[in-house]
């Protein structure tokens, strides 16, 4: 992900959340936290700029990699881009140090939770009321060994 990626970026992520991000929040990641992995998702397009069809930004603390927001654009869901977005980005993670990974998701995200049980993610704790919007809960999700082997077959599959 880089600072011309930032319209693209701040779209999908309006498009794919009830409570995107705030704005600039993602300048802040590229810009000035050391400790977080920025990645986007491409398509090539017929004029000058690629079309950028997911993102993900980790954040690195200690030895564990926080899957901060994974998104991508509608009309491109369901093609395996979120699966080779989070194994790429849980890959670099490992390679950097990260020895487990959390995150949190809606409980009424199916098919995100459907994704994260692709990876071995489990289920270890609630939240309750955690997202502002509709204080719905989320669940707590772990996957407590990066397996670099695991992670690349994924990466690679659709």
């Amino acid at each position: 992900m880089s600072l011309a990626d930032l319209d693209q970026v701040e779209e999908i992520d309006t498009l794919s959340f009830p409570m995107p991000w705030p704005k600039d929040a993602f300048r802040y990641e590229i810009e000035q936290n050391p400790n977080s992995l920025c990645w986007v998702a491409e398509r090539e397009a017929q004029g000058p700029e690629p079309i950028i069809v997911g993102t993900i930004v980790v954040w690195l603390v200690v030895d564990e990699a926080h899957i901060a927001t994974l998104a991508v654009r509608p009309g491109y869901r369901q093609a395996g881009i979120a699966q080779r977005l989070l194994a790429k980005a849980l890959l670099e993670a490992a390679q950097t140090g990260a020895v487990s990974a959390l995150l949190e998701v809606r409980a009424s995200n199916q098919a995100a939770q459907n994704l994260y049980h692709k990876f071995g993610f489990e289920v270890v704790g609630v939240r309750k009321g955690y997202y502002h919007d509709t204080h719905e809960d989320a669940l707590l999700l772990t996957l407590p060994d990066l397996s670099a082997e695991k992670l690349a077959g994924l990466a690679e599959i659709g």
